[in-house]
């Protein structure tokens, strides 16, 4: 089993498409250019803490010579897709964990030390895309987690760590801080460390007996897959959505009632162009807003759901039933930070219960389907927003705040940087 995972991923994406950030100090920050979630192996020596507030440390970043990035998401997704898709060619099977993970299962002969396979997998994916990976080798899940933290923090080994290959792998269990391990949350480490229980050796050597009195069938597997027996195997096709959820905090407080129509028009467009991704259909949609509750003023959150006749991913459907639930949450008295859309009761594209009396006739149904299926290839073709909704509105001024926003050259054509040849 092989984790690979890239180093430092938002940061790592930045530098590729501006090399003049290679070997500078960067952050790239969240929503609304509100807290660091990215940082380059030369900020993080600069003692920069992840999660920090921007504003917190804005003089000192400019001190201290820090690129500030804002979060180019779309940019990040495409890098990923492309990640994967080199990935897979060196895997028998590839299971994509996360944007900047994923398991690989591939064979081992009895004794072979397969770190040379991994520097071949880090070498393929700098040539292709320019972004730095590491690689961890284990026969398990836990373990191969484990080696890829081994690889980043063991300078020596170049960002590739066979687990397997090593002697006596204890040694290495041990460097490994219990709040470390795949799979053991802030709770569970402390109920570990009050047992004595400080790493990974010592979770992996413990009665098992107490463990599943604490954790279950779920911490017992976590202590096999240490102990190197396979319980968690690859996931290759992921299970259906129960939900999908668009929501975003604005860049200034939303006032009025038709900058909130704006917001949740945004969200319903962007939750149904995921849906339909996902190949399904949405039963159900539910809306909520809140307002700050450090702005000295009460607090105020509310929230709506509304049943559909057909369950549906057409965007003019969700639209018209998400849009009139704006003016029974809209408060004057309560400026809102925040709004979202959840979409309920997916099913998937193959099955549709029709209702009895609001039929839809088979020929619409296409019609509709072919029309956003066009909306979808535009918009992907040629950029996010090239074909819009008017309800969205043009320039809403509590769209999402991203100050420095880098260009995402490729997923636009206008963003494609130009080389002048003399």
């Amino acid at each position: 089993m092989a984790l690979i995972d890239g180093n430092n991923f938002y940061a790592s994406c930045e530098a590729v498409m501006d090399p003049s950030l290679l070997g500078r100090p960067l952050v790239v920050l969240s929503n609304n250019d509100g807290c660091i979630v990215s940082r380059s192996a030369e900020a993080r020596r600069l003692g920069i803490a992840m999660g920090t507030p921007y504003f917190q440390v804005q003089r000192q970043l400019e001190r201290l010579g820090v690129e500030v990035r804002s979060s180019n998401y779309a940019l990040y997704a495409d890098m990923s897709q492309r990640l994967m898709a080199t990935l897979e060619r060196w895997v028998e099977e590839l299971e994509v964990y996360s944007i900047d993970e994923a398991f690989g299962l591939l064979s081992r002969r009895e004794g072979e030390d397969l770190s040379s396979w991994g520097r071949q997998v880090r070498r393929a994916v700098r040539r292709e895309l320019g972004l730095p990976v590491a690689v961890g080798l284990a026969s398990t899940k836990v373990l191969a987690k484990l080696a890829n933290r081994l690889a980043k923090t063991q300078p020596a080994h170049g960002h590739v760590f066979d687990l397997e290959a090593q002697a006596d792998p204890t040694p290495w269990l041990e460097q490994v801080a219990i709040e470390d391990v795949w799979g053991i949350g802030r709770r569970l480490a402390r109920w570990c460390r009050l047992r004595g229980v400080a790493d990974a050796r010592a979770l992996r050597d413990m009665p098992s007996g107490e463990l599943r009195q604490k954790c279950g069938v779920v911490g017992l597997r976590l202590q096999q897959e240490l102990r190197g027996h396979r319980c968690l195997p690859l996931t290759l096709v992921p299970p259906p959505k129960q939900e999908t959820c668009v929501s975003r905090s604005f860049s200034q407080p939303v006032r009025t009632a038709d900058a909130l129509r704006q917001a949740l028009a945004t969200y319903t467009v962007r939750a149904a162009e995921k849906l339909r991704r996902q190949h399904q259909r949405a039963g159900a949609l539910s809306v909520f807003v809140r307002s700050n509750p450090f702005n000295g003023t009460s607090f105020y959150s509310n929230s709506a759901t509304v049943t559909l006749a057909v369950p549906s991913n057409d965007t003019a459907v969700l639209l018209a039933a998400a849009l009139p639930l704006a003016e029974t949450l809209f408060r004057p008295c309560h400026p809102l930070q925040k709004a979202g859309v959840l979409l309920l009761q997916l099913q998937g594209e193959e099955q549709l219960q029709h209702h009895l009396l609001q039929p839809l006739p088979p020929e619409q149904q296409q019609r509709r389907a072919a029309l956003m299926a066009v909306l979808d290839r535009l918009n992907r073709r040629y950029g996010s927003g090239t074909v819009r909704w008017a309800a969205c509105g043009l320039q809403p001024a509590w769209a999402m705040r991203r100050e420095r926003l880098s260009r995402a050259a490729t997923t636009r054509l206008e963003a494609i940087p130009r080389v002048l040849a003399r």
